[in-house]
């Protein structure tokens, strides 16, 4: 039982993870609204995992998300239903 009690314990929020909460409602009321999207690498691409991870700062792959992200948006307004 006491090894329940503390792990439920670790799980309780800490501050730094408060004030990241509390950092992105302030952003997302007061900046331009964003989405964070969890990706996992591809299955049998594994091999090319530095590749992948580099992604994450790569600025031609952030801006052809950002333009996949204009063409969804503006099939949505349109009511087009969008394949995949």
């Amino acid at each position: 039982m006491a090894k329940v009690k503390k792990w439920i314990k670790s799980r309780t929020k800490k501050p730094e993870s408060e004030y990241e909460e509390a950092k992105r409602e302030f952003e997302m009321a007061i900046g331009r609204p964003f989405i964070n999207i969890r990706i996992a690498i591809p299955k049998g691409f594994e091999d090319s995992r530095a590749q992948f991870l580099s992604l994450e700062t790569d600025k031609d792959f952030l801006m052809e998300v950002e333009d996949l992200v204009k063409k969804r948006l503006v099939y949505e307004k349109r009511g087009i239903k969008h394949t995949s």
